[in-house]
């Protein structure tokens, strides 16, 4: 998995490609801990994402908590037709914004 990230005023975008798994998840998630809190929105871009796992959810859901704690946004950004089959599968596109 790759992580590239971009900012832009108080917004921070993840664009994360490969597979997120239980391996790979934890690089995520150290990632946008280690993101200065001034960066209130969090997206995190999928579109180069093929697979998620319950690791990657995981990942997702304590995401949009630390936004919320921040008062921001947090959305999944493109996610390709594989993960949002996962995130409808698993309800979480009622709970996460999801913009395709």
């Amino acid at each position: 998995m790759e992580i590239e990230l971009t900012t832009e005023k108080d917004k921070a975008t993840f664009a994360v490609s490969g597979t997120l798994t239980v391996q790979t998840a934890p690089d995520l998630e150290d990632a946008i801990r280690a993101l200065d809190p001034s960066f209130r929105n969090i997206d995190l871009d999928l579109s180069g994402t093929e697979y998620v796992s319950s690791a990657g959810l995981r990942v997702f859901v304590a995401t949009s908590k630390l936004a919320a704690r921040r008062g921001g946004l947090f959305r999944l950004v493109k996610p390709v037709d594989d993960v949002m089959e996962v995130l409808e599968m698993t309800g979480l596109n009622e709970v996460l914004e999801v913009v395709r």
